[in-house]
């Protein structure tokens, strides 16, 4: 596939993919530019049933739905990236509430989006599931 120059930068995108990261790094996380930064319009993901991380304690898989809302400003998220990005979690030991502030923050310093939510609705494990939503604004 030939890409334009004005997405020579996608590395990812329409590239086989020999081996994904073993833990997370905002370096996977690749950009294009925006458009229409003069409008405010929303873009969301959902990664459902997908995303696995490793509780620290336990050592037992936790298993979530994570949901990216933004508003792009100069910048918006390549899909496939977040996909890789999100699927480097499933050897990360750490607590869902800081798995979820740590997408945040990556993706904050990846794109600089007016306004970010990502939310990690964890299941059930022991009868207890738990979201955590974690915002940020310009």
């Amino acid at each position: 596939m030939k890409k334009t120059n004005e997405y020579k930068d996608l590395t990812l995108l329409g590239s086989v993919i020999e081996q994904y990261p073993q833990e997370p790094s905002r370096e996977i996380l690749e950009t294009f530019p925006n458009k229409y930064p003069e409008n405010d319009f929303i873009v969301e993901f959902n990664q459902e049933g997908e995303f696995t991380s490793i509780c620290p304690v336990t050592g037992q898989p936790d298993f979530a739905d994570i949901i990216i809302k933004y508003i792009p400003d100069e910048h918006l998220i390549e899909a496939k990236s977040l996909k890789i990005y999100l699927m480097s979690y499933r050897n990360k030991k750490d607590f869902g509430e800081f798995i979820t502030n740590n997408i945040m923050e990556d993706l904050w310093a990846v794109c600089k989006p007016v306004w970010l939510e990502v939310t990690g609705s964890f299941r059930s494990r022991g009868g207890i599931s738990w979201k955590t939503v974690v915002t940020k604004s310009k």
